[in-house]
């Protein structure tokens, strides 16, 4: 899948609407469906867990920071602020969400696992897939709650920073709300919709860097499990190119490029920053496609822990 081939596609706004309300009714079947059955247990247990602890709320708090002061921060960009506040926006929302994600499933599975817990809970009428599986809809429903305000906080701050720009640049500055349509300026909205689809786009990578982190963490300790899941974040935006080069007489090298290429996540599928600061609206064709890849490779993952985490031993 290549990230290019659909970024100058015409979208309508009313199909994003229709994708974005179809992807949170899926988020909440599957939250839902999940609740309902023994794994809710432990998914509620981990959500309110990863919500409780310090790193949630120091997250939050400097992400809106860092969002607050790109805002008015000038960048020096000679009229393409706004493109670098979107490029230094979905950035932090992301790495928060991603740190987010790899420390729940650190604490909640790996020192669990350390320090006898996840032993005394599974005495009880819960097996282990059950644990897994709970375990990570948690995380991902944390990690929802983390990013959702975050987004809103975001998309706000877009629509000010036309204004803000308007404004410094000593050129009319566009109302907040069109009275003639009863809705949002078109120039200041049309400017916020285009992170709606990077945004949806990086919870899915979230999604997968969560999935491969429960895997890792049925395994290996917290520090290991922090700089394995940062590696495969590097090398997975970089899949692309180690299978785009060509080393003459190198054959194993290659084979070694595209081997990683495969098993590792390709990261950089989720990645459309550069769209969306060109002022692109990546199509929901794009998105589903990504989807389908983020269902699949999740979907591995956590067979992997599965795996991995049935003759653990626990004692």
């Amino acid at each position: 899948m290549v990230n290019w081939m659909l970024l100058a596609a015409d979208v309508p706004v009313s199909q994003w609407w229709i994708t974005i309300g179809a992807c949170l009714v899926a988020f909440t079947g599957v939250v839902l469906f999940v609740y309902r059955t023994r794994d809710g247990i432990i998914a509620r247990a981990t959500t309110k867990e990863a919500v409780r602890q310090p790193v949630f709320i120091l997250l939050m708090a400097l992400s809106l920071l860092l969002l607050v002061v790109n805002t008015v921060l000038p960048f020096f960009s000679l009229g393409d602020d706004i493109k670098m506040l979107k490029d230094c926006g979905l950035a932090t929302i992301l790495i928060s969400g991603l740190l987010l994600a790899v420390w729940t499933s650190s604490t909640s599975i790996a020192n669990e696992i350390e320090g006898k817990t996840a032993m005394t809970l599974l005495s009880k009428p819960i097996n282990r897939r059950q644990f897994i599986i709970g375990k990570y809809v948690g995380i991902m429903q944390a990690v929802f709650l983390l990013m959702a305000p975050l987004v809103v906080v975001f998309f706000l701050l877009l629509m000010y920073k036309v204004g803000y720009d308007a404004r410094e640049a000593s050129k009319e500055v566009p109302e907040w709300f069109d009275s003639e349509r009863s809705a949002f300026n078109a120039e200041r909205l049309d400017a916020a919709l285009q992170i709606l689809p990077a945004m949806l786009l990086a919870y899915m990578e979230v999604a997968v860097m969560a999935a491969v982190s429960v895997a890792i963490s049925t395994r290996l300790p917290m520090v290991v499990n922090i700089v394995s899941c940062l590696a495969i974040f590097v090398i997975g935006h970089l899949t692309p190119v180690l299978v785009q080069v060509k080393v003459d007489g190198l054959e194993p090298v290659q084979f070694v490029a595209r081997l990683v290429a495969t098993v590792l996540p390709a990261l950089a599928n989720f990645d459309v920053q550069a769209a969306v600061a060109t002022g692109s609206m990546v199509p929901p064709t794009y998105v589903l496609i990504a989807t389908g890849y983020c269902v699949v490779y999740c979907s591995a993952a956590v067979l992997l822990a599965f795996v991995l985490f049935e003759d653990r031993d626990l004692a």
